[in-house]
This record gives C-alpha cells, structure tokens and sequence, in this order.
C-alpha cells in the first residue's frame, strides 16, 4: 500500500487556522524559522547529515494579515465536509450533490439548498421533493461558518488539528489515525 505524504495544519500567530499544507513544506517553514511547531507529527524526513521531525500543526512566526471572504465558497469538496461525507437522506457514502428544491422547480444552488447524496438515493429522488417521497434530512443544511472552514481543502483531518478547528465538528470517517 502507498503512503501518502503527511499533512500540516498552518495557524497563524494567533493560532487561527489559515491553510493546510504538506509535510515537507511545514518541515521548510520551521527550518527557515517562519513557523514553530506547536504539535509533532509522525514522519522523518532524511537528509546525508540529520533527520527532521515532520510537525503535524505550526504556527507561523509573524501574524500574517489575509482577507477572506465573509463567506465559504460553495464547493463539492465543502459540501461533502459539511455532511460528513455521507448522504442526508440514507447515510451511506455520499457520491454526488443534490439540490433539497430542484432546480427544475425553482430551488437555488445555495448552502441551504445543497446537501450530499449517494447516487442511489440522488437518482430515486430524481427532481421530486423530498415531502413528495416522504424522506426527511438528517440536518438542516446551512452555510458553515468560522475560520477552521478554511482548511475544508484536506481531505482527511489529524485529529491533532481537532483543538485548533473550532466550529468544525469531524465525523470519524473524516479522521485519520496517525501512523
């Protein structure tokens, strides 16, 4: 099986989360005193002369002012982190996006609006309201909010980046062991 490289949360002077970035790349931030690591990671990487421990989170040195959006990006990715990755009707992984109000009836594509779904119950459901089915959400789809929502871009979460993610609530299938 092929190891993925590690991951590194990057939080900025004040601890708030800013980015995710790779292991390697974290490793360079520390070396070149940009960052100090705040929680070690799992893996080494090697030089002719020494070995450096991977950080799983840094904070960079210097406060880094960035302008954000008030508001999260709908995207596929940030969907399927919002649900957990899994379908808001049956539970199952979740495939693909389904719009609660079809868009064939007016519904808009908005975080309200948008939630995952496996391709089974997306097809099922088809351009149908979910009260016609007589189907039920799990939750009430809403835009996510806060500063840990820009770090959706991982695909997994460490969960030694859970104290630094406030507002985020990682389900277990998002989380990933340390090796």
């Amino acid at each position: 099986m092929a190891r993925t490289e590690s991951s590194a949360l990057v939080l900025n002077a004040t601890y708030e989360p800013l980015c995710v970035v790779s292991g390697r790349r974290a490793a360079v931030l520390v070396l070149t005193a940009k960052a100090v690591p705040v929680a070690a990671g799992d893996d080494v990487l090697h030089s002719a002369r020494t070995a450096i421990p991977v950080p799983a989170v840094v904070r960079l040195a210097r406060f880094v002012r960035v302008p954000y959006r008030a508001t999260v990006p709908l995207t596929r990715k940030a969907v399927f982190a919002r649900d957990g990755g899994r379908c808001v009707y049956c539970s199952a992984p979740a495939t693909s996006l389904d719009h609660v109000v079809p868009r064939s009836r007016g519904g808009e594509h908005v975080w309200e609006n948008v939630v995952s779904a496996c391709g089974r119950c997306n097809h099922v459901k088809a351009d149908r309201g979910i009260a016609e089915l007589g189907w039920r959400l799990r939750s009430k789809p809403r835009a996510p909010s806060g500063s840990a929502w820009r770090v959706v871009g991982a695909r997994r979460m460490d969960p030694r980046w859970v104290p630094y993610l406030d507002g985020v609530e990682l389900e277990d299938e998002q989380l990933e062991e340390p090796a």
